[in-house]
């Protein structure tokens, strides 16, 4: 076992611990970026004039706004004293010239109050000159509008392996996006002070970014610029790139005001001018033999990315990175690239790129289990990775035999077997009501695809008192980091989990940090913190040898106590912590941490990406009412690997909402734009919750089981634990998949089930008529197969 991965027998972490915010979230006392800037004075509001045209060359006069009482300023492209620019790919204008989609922020105005701004923007003229629109996915691939870099992922003679294949099957897999929704919209508070300094509080995922772009539109250097994220109202992926434009248009009026500038989008606002998760058109063709397995794989992904690349590329790369999901496939031409489209820029969401990527295999076996005359659980477990099997990115499937006994325990725990018999005889005994259940896996790899960000600092301090205070360069959206954080604190130390204090995160204290993303802030801050942590230790153990009469070898720190073997004395950690001031050590420690192993070829697509995977099996039962399409989740049971859990509580509460993230995407969240001729011509129809529908207590299941895997220590990973942030959502595949098995009850056995997606009740409601059709002409094929069998009986 790695030192990295030993835990002490008396370890803080792995306790089931309350969230540390969580009687300040309740009680409604936990400050946000806004409730800064609301307690601010003096300070201003900043307000977006949105295009209200798709795609357009646009004249501006902001004449207008100034006439309107408490207007200050309107902030234009002649007002940037560097560049005119929000993102890395400098495909990002801050104040365009051409509208790139409707909702497109063309200037912002600056008000006394938020109402003096609004009416300031509503007073801009904009002229608009119409040019061309892409909406839609199949429009672009049409138009041959593409971004970026296209990729593939090549394995074998795919095209050799599909045509000897005994069936070979080919379709065509569209799905929407979908809204990150968080329940704290996007929110910047920037001051200047007297020494020049800019002090932005941003709720962003990726302070260390936010703080490059305001310093690179504003032109100056980046330790002029101080970038704090304290907390945030959930991110998603939603607030990795895109709070970084916004961050600096509070920072520019900042300047050029010399007051404090607050902007904070109305739900509206997020809604219809920040990216979603990236719909995916897929074409493919798919080999399989005569007992079910899988033998190669044709695919060309083609994603939205919006009007610009933002983060589309490594989306992309992930996507490709994850199709195959928890299947071995001997022969793989998959292409990716990325579509232009006149819409929001799109970006990262839960598990960036994995679910698209997954989607298709998943949809393939779904739909081709009937024609196979395959159970679809015998046929995914069929497929599984085999222990020494690699993808066909070339990374070996470590601990391939653990997604097998995962499967097996879910199966077994949840009676699986006998439950699908009942179901069976249920859907015999009911016309017009279908019960079904299905299993999905997920193998999701963790670490960073651009290999740089895999790394992470940490500042903690010992005072002479025995407290602890610990910085570290991950952001908390709501998804427990921080607790975690002071687990492993505590944890290194020695000190109970009362005696450590997490600062909020800043650029001042922790620079050049990665995005909180990839389900590896944890892991990466989380090896930062404990590197610091023993350094102080290890400064602090002779020190404590001596006051002992030990040697350095015997010393232990144990729930605030500093103490030997055969020593009666027992000293607390803070008096060898004043003892180690007086001796003049340092009581305090920059940690560092980087993710060794890895190696990525990204053109290639070749290489290893990943520390390690994780792991997980669900198993869901749904009900669909066949005169609706209306279906209800009756039982969910999960079995996941997180390692060995830092934080239990935690962990599960990640699991439970990842899966029903999930279930929301694939099942009720629907994306709609105006794609018609009109002057509405790509508008965001779904812009609030009245018309975009989410999960809500009535969508959760009846019975929800969620179980940790045991003894699934991760050697090399901080005290042997697994990421836990974006796996789950996955989960939620098995929700599809019991849909769509459901809706095929209503048909004749044998039969695709094509299932749309989102998979909405409207969905389902045409995908049971189509079944029952199908049910229909085979039933009337049935008397002129008997008399022709009759017949030839005869002769």
């Amino acid at each position: 076992m790695s030192e990295l991965a030993a835990r002490p027998a008396d370890a803080v972490v792995g306790i089931p611990t309350p969230h540390e915010s969580a009687t300040l979230h309740v009680t409604g006392r936990a400050m946000y970026t806004d409730d800064l800037a609301v307690r601010t004075s003096g300070v201003l509001t900043a307000w977006p004039v949105q295009s209200t045209n798709a795609h357009a060359r646009v004249t501006i006069d902001v004449s207008g706004a100034y006439a309107v009482p408490g207007v200050v300023r309107v902030l234009t492209a002649d007002d940037v004293p560097g560049v005119n620019d929000a993102g890395v790919k400098s495909d990002e204008p801050l104040f365009p010239s051409e509208a790139m989609y409707y909702g497109h922020a063309l200037v912002w105005v600056l008000g006394e109050t938020p109402e003096a701004a609004r009416l300031g923007a509503a007073a801009v003229t904009v002229r608009y000159e119409p040019l061309p629109s892409l909406i839609t996915v199949v429009e672009a691939i049409d138009a041959g509008s593409f971004q970026g870099a296209a990729l593939t992922v090549q394995r074998g003679d795919a095209a050799t392996a599909l045509t000897t294949a005994p069936f070979v099957f080919e379709g065509v897999t569209e799905f929407g996006g979908q809204e990150h929704f968080y329940l704290e919209t996007n929110a910047s508070l920037a001051h200047l002070d007297s020494e020049g300094q800019y002090f932005v509080e941003c709720s962003t995922q990726h302070p260390s970014e936010t703080q490059e772009i305001v310093a690179h539109v504003l032109g100056i250097p980046s330790n002029r610029v101080t970038v704090q994220a304290l907390r945030m109202g959930g991110g998603f992926g939603g607030k990795e790139m895109q709070p970084h434009g916004l961050a600096a248009i509070a920072a520019l009026g900042a300047g050029l005001t010399g007051r404090p500038v607050r902007l904070r989008l109305n739900r509206t606002q997020d809604i219809t001018m920040t990216g979603k998760r990236h719909p995916f058109h897929i074409a493919w063709r798919a080999g399989f033999d005569a007992d079910g397995a899988i033998l190669a794989l044709e695919a060309t992904l083609t994603s939205d990315g919006g009007w610009c690349l933002d983060l589309s590329e490594p989306v992309l790369s992930r996507a490709l990175c994850h199709f195959d999901n928890a299947y071995w496939i001997p022969h793989v031409n998959v292409h990716g690239r990325v579509a232009k489209t006149n819409k929001t820029s799109n970006t990262a969401f839960r598990g960036f790129g994995g679910p698209q990527g997954v989607f298709l295999i998943e949809d393939i076996l779904g739909r081709v289990a009937p024609v196979l005359g395959v159970e679809p659980i015998a046929l995914r477990r069929r497929n599984f990775y085999q222990p020494g099997q690699a993808t066909p990115y070339g990374q070996p499937v470590k601990d391939a035999e653990r997604m097998h006994a995962i499967w097996d325990q879910v199966r077994g725990e949840a009676d699986v077997d006998a439950r699908r018999v009942s179901t069976a005889l249920f859907n015999a005994q009911h016309e017009h009501v279908k019960r079904a259940i299905a299993m999905t896996p997920i193998k999701f790899g963790i670490s960073f695809n651009y290999t740089a960000y895999n790394q992470a600092g940490a500042l903690v301090h010992v005072y002479k008192d025995g407290s602890v205070l610990v910085n570290h360069g991950g952001t908390e959206m709501g998804q427990g980091l921080h607790t975690k954080m002071l687990q492993v604190a505590a944890t290194a130390l020695g000190v109970p989990l009362q005696q450590v204090r997490l600062a909020p995160t800043r650029t001042d204290k922790v620079p050049n940090t990665s995005a909180t993303a990839a389900s590896s802030g944890a892991d990466l801050n989380g090896a930062a913190v404990k590197n610091a942590c023993d350094q102080i230790r290890d400064r602090m153990t002779p020190v404590a040898a001596r006051l002992l009469g030990v040697d350095d070898a015997d010393v232990r720190f144990s729930g605030g106590r500093v103490t030997a073997p055969g020593v009666e004395r027992a000293l607390t950690f803070a008096e060898v912590a004043s003892a180690s001031y007086f001796a003049r050590v340092q009581l305090f420690a920059a940690g560092y941490y980087r993710t060794e192993g890895l190696h990525w070829d990204g053109v290639r697509m070749q290489g290893s990406p990943f520390k390690y995977f994780a792991y997980g099996v669900a198993a869901t039962e749904v009900e669909v009412d066949g005169f609706t399409g209306a279906y209800r989740v009756r039982r969910v049971d999960i079995v996941h690997d997180v390692g060995d859990s830092l934080s239990p509580q935690i962990d599960l509460g990640q699991i439970e909402g990842g899966y029903v993230q999930g279930v929301g995407w694939l099942t009720l969240e629907e994306l709609r734009w105006d794609t018609g001729d009109g002057p509405d011509r790509g508008r965001l129809l779904t812009q609030s919750a009245s018309t975009y529908k989410l999960p809500s207590f009535s969508e959760m299941p009846e019975q929800f089981n969620v179980r940790l895997f045991a003894d699934a220590r991760e050697d090399g990973a901080v005290y042997g634990s697994k990421a836990v942030g974006e796996p789950p959502l996955m989960l939620a595949f098995s929700a599809r998949e019991a849909i769509r098995e459901a809706v095929g009850a209503f048909g004749p056995t044998g039969r695709t089930v094509e299932l749309g997606s989102p998979a909405t009740p409207e969905a389902v409601f045409w995908a049971i008529r189509s079944a029952r059709a199908a049910a229909l002409d085979a039933s009337a094929d049935r008397p002129v197969a008997a008399a022709a069998a009759l017949a030839d009986s005869a002769l």
